[in-house]
């Protein structure tokens, strides 16, 4: 008997946690005293449909205190069971309509479904955030390099939020606007005394245009002077104009040398052949000789001219091209 009545109390027991599991009786009685319109057949089926029940009662009481008539159970399960914060969606929801901005239920879930936290983008719509852009290098026209830093205020776009680009690529369209405004600038002095001048050229280009973000103000924080870039490039260019023209005088050099052997070897040859020619004179003044081609008188004169060549070019210094006959 005894063990027949634990056996009935266990038994009891794991009926009342089955009952209380798959319906949960104070939730709905917390809907029910907050004015949340639900039933225990609902919640029971949320069980089984795998929907937590109390993310979507406490999702549905905070929208019916905030006065959000649009939000519905129906909603809510589907943006849960499409992998969405329901908790995060609401809050937004709620946020917006207390700070008067215009955010319908769709749009707030097609935010959330795309990845972006629309809770965070409805709190940076009320308080706008402030980026500090990374150090922008930029060369003015006077060849002086600046390093500056900007603090971009911007807020969110609420209607760009699905689909519009990021925080990088706003930072990456202010920085090359500050490259731009720098580069145009006559001098770097005209950009150290009006520092405002950027910032008011940047913001005119309308970089927001395509992001998830609203520009309010671009401030220059800092502004550094880095090295004479025109200077070095001038430097580097006298380097290289250095370098050709050493070059080129090597070239030419070269060439004189090639130049000069050609012209030693030319006379060398030449030298060779008259030596040549000065050895077949002998030779041909015998044949001569034997062919009476040349006569004893002839031959006296010829001795008398190399005498009075020898005495000339003693006189001035020179040498005899004719060989002496023996």
């Amino acid at each position: 008997m005894t063990l027949t009545v634990i056996l009935l109390c266990a038994l009891g027991v794991v009926l009342l946690i089955v009952f209380f599991y798959y319906c949960p009786f104070f939730l709905w009685i917390s809907a029910r005293v907050s004015g949340v319109r639900i039933s225990l057949i609902q919640l029971v089926l949320m069980r089984i449909r795998q929907v937590p029940a109390s993310v979507i009662v406490r999702a549905m009481i905070e929208a019916h205190k905030a006065g959000l008539r649009e939000v519905t159970r129906d909603d809510l399960e589907a943006h849960y069971l499409a992998g969405g914060n329901v908790t995060r969606v609401v809050h937004a929801l709620v946020s917006a309509s207390k700070a008067n901005i215009d955010l319908g239920f769709k749009m707030a879930t097609a935010i959330d479904l795309a990845g972006r936290d629309v809770f965070q983008a409805v709190q940076m719509s009320v308080n706008p955030k402030v980026i500090d852009t990374p150090p922008v290098t930029a060369v003015a026209k006077d060849g002086i390099q600046l390093i500056a830093k900007a603090r971009v205020t911007v807020r969110a776009n609420i209607r760009q939020l699905v689909g519009g680009a990021g925080e990088d690529t706003v930072l990456a369209r202010v920085g090359e606007g500050i490259v731009s405004s720098i580069g145009s600038a006559e001098s770097h002095k005209s950009v150290l005394e009006n520092p405002d001048s950027i910032s008011k050229l940047v913001l005119r280009k309308g970089l927001d245009s395509g992001t998830a973000f609203e520009i309010l103000s671009i401030d220059i924080a800092d502004i550094d002077i880095g090295r004479n870039i025109g200077a070095a490039l001038q430097i580097d260019q006298a380097q290289a104009d250095k370098n050709i023209a050493q070059a080129k005088a090597e070239e030419r050099r070269a060439m004189a040398i090639a130049r000069e052997q050609e012209m030693k070897a030319l006379a060398q040859e030449a030298r060779a052949k008259v030596i040549e020619a000065e050895c077949e004179l002998p030779r041909a003044m015998a044949q001569a000789f034997l062919n009476g081609n040349l006569g004893v008188m002839d031959y006296y004169r010829m001795k008398n001219m190399e005498a009075d060549t020898s005495m000339r070019q003693s006189l001035t210094g020179g040498s005899s091209s004719l060989p002496e006959i023996k």
